[in-house]
């Protein structure tokens, strides 16, 4: 029996398997893709604490551009903000799930590919879970399988509140600008664009019964990009606001699975990967009270995720009120990316106000 049975060896999966190994603890990863980080889940648009999960190495083997600020264009006005310092950066996303899948292997996870899970029992002494190639038990099982998770489905825990469909597509255009572009001109979420260095990243996000790839191509088409020059178009859904519950007996969700995204921009790698530190913190394998886990997760992210649920409402808000938003904070800023929080801060009064 393994002490840990991991469903996904997405940059959450692997960071869970990877916790639990580093104890010394026997964990195995399950994972459905024949190859680590395909087909691409989501975009590689993070904040500067990945080095937080990264040796320095790492994180330079899959660097690709480095962002300072932000252009947003709503109802055909455009409004800037900027830090002096670096707000994000973008990374090699497939390259991210590869190098966190290492590190699991290098503490002694074990991962096999090509495997989908089927089915889960839990029992009061163990979860078994059967694939399509093969049964395993575990003491305790974590499923980091994404937003339509089995695992979620399998043991009866609630969806997330709400989800967007998402979909990006790149072009082959060299562009190492420090601003992205968000367009607000999207039903209930938004569009942007992202320079890549080598490449330009396109995506959107919309509500379920709107036709993605049409407003991918408004947004594309605002940015001149001809139909033929757009490659690797990929789509998926973006959990938004966890449920009230993310956890069994011997069962716990991590990830796009649980919800554990940022409400106002569908980003779950940081908060996912926060949430999987919190799990090896404060579970025992051999004693799983997993309400301490639900307890930690929450304690650490729930306040951002709160605000940020406050942020994402805005993108339904007519224009313009969104554009006296945009006029209040345009300019430069000192929110940190992945804690809405810190538009209450110090430094963002500052930032608004300079007098001050």
């Amino acid at each position: 029996m393994k002490d840990v049975i991991v469903v996904g060896a997405g940059p959450v999966g692997s960071q869970v398997a990877k916790n639990f190994a580093e104890k010394g603890l026997d964990v195995l990863v399950i994972e459905r893709s024949d190859e680590v980080g395909r087909p691409l889940a989501c975009s590689g648009h993070v904040s500067p604490d990945i080095k937080n999960f990264l040796s320095n190495e790492e994180f330079d083997e899959i660097y690709q551009n480095e962002i300072t600020g932000a252009n947003f264009h709503t109802s055909g006005k455009e409004y800037s903000f900027y830090r002096n310092e670096t707000v994000s950066y973008v990374i090699d996303r497939v390259g991210l799930d590869r190098k966190k899948a290492e590190q699991a292997r290098e503490a002694g996870a074990e991962i096999k590919l090509g495997e989908t899970v089927e089915k889960v029992q839990e029992k009061e002494d163990k979860v078994i879970v059967h694939t399509d190639e093969a049964s395993y038990e575990g003491k305790i099982l974590a499923g980091c399988d994404g937003a339509s998770s089995t695992v979620r489905s399998e043991v009866g825990l609630p969806e997330p509140d709400h989800f967007y469909q998402g979909i990006l597509c790149f072009t082959d255009e060299e562009d190492s600008s420090d601003f992205v572009d968000v367009v607000l001109d999207v039903p209930e979420f938004f569009g942007w664009r992202i320079p890549r260095g080598d490449s330009v990243e396109y995506g959107v996000g919309v509500p379920k019964g709107e036709n993605p790839m049409k407003w991918l191509e408004k947004v594309t088409g605002k940015f001149d990009v001809e139909k033929q020059d757009r490659r690797d178009i990929c789509a998926g859904a973006i959990p938004i606001k966890p449920p009230e519950k993310v956890s069994t007996e011997r069962v716990f969700l991590a990830g796009d699975a649980a919800g554990q995204t940022k409400p106002f921009t569908g980003g779950g790698i940081l908060y996912g990967m926060r949430a999987a530190d919190r799990a090896s913190e404060t579970i025992d394998v051999d004693d799983p009270e997993l309400e301490r886990y639900e307890q930690a997760w929450r304690s650490e992210l729930g306040r951002d995720i709160f605000l940020g649920g406050l942020i994402e409402k805005v993108y339904s808000m007519p224009s313009p009120v969104q554009r006296l938003g945009m006029w209040i904070f345009q300019g430069e800023i000192g929110v940190h990316m992945d804690r809405p929080s810190s538009l209450l801060s110090r430094k963002q009064l500052k930032a608004m106000l300079p007098w001050t």
